[in-house]
């Protein structure tokens, strides 16, 4: 069992389409105060980033986040978490919240969401940690890639343990419960 007592959420800069989008933004912010649960994020108040770091304030919950200089400057950034750190590179951002989170989540997002996701499970892959990520799969968003993650698995380019490292659920209470459970 993992003890989660922040969790890093990668998510959109934009809201996208969807309404269920914003919705499962603000049921993650919800569960994780529920939980007793604290947001690391990446400091944006634009977005679906916006949407779960409000969620987790209008709870009561704390929220952490970590914002470049460059992205700050553009006045992305949300002043009233309970902590914003502002670093000089994305490195910097991503390496802060790696060490403030005991586990990762993402909700619907593009090219940077994909990518800080990737990366995390690709250090846990190669065991350089051994925190749980998951996939809040927001009204089949995630299924094409799941569905793909699946197939790396077929063509033996992943191992199953190695797939298994990434936990999906629909549900944010849920799929903070598979995150609990990791190692299981």
């Amino acid at each position: 069992m993992t003890d989660l007592k922040r969790l890093c959420v990668f998510c959109g800069s934009k809201h996208g389409v969807r309404p269920a989008y914003r919705e499962a933004a603000r049921a993650m912010g919800e569960a994780l105060v529920a939980g007793g649960i604290d947001l690391v994020y990446g400091g944006g108040r634009v977005g679906l980033m916006g949407v779960v770091a409000d969620a987790v304030l209008d709870a009561g919950g704390e929220v952490i986040g970590v914002i470049p200089e460059a992205m700050s400057d553009k006045e992305i950034a949300h002043y009233g978490l309970t902590d914003l750190h502002v670093v000089k590179t994305m490195h910097e951002r991503k390496a802060l919240m790696y060490n403030l989170s005991d586990g990762f989540a993402a909700l619907p997002g593009g090219l940077g969401t994909l990518e800080e996701l990737f990366e995390i499970t690709t250090w846990s892959q190669l065991g350089l940690h051994a925190k749980p990520t998951g996939l809040l799969d927001v009204a089949g968003f995630f299924s094409p890639l799941v569905a793909f993650l699946d197939q790396l698995v077929s063509e033996g380019f992943v191992s199953r343990r190695h797939r298994g490292l990434l936990r999906v659920a629909a549900d944010p209470v849920e799929l903070l419960g598979r995150l609990a459970a990791f190692p299981d």
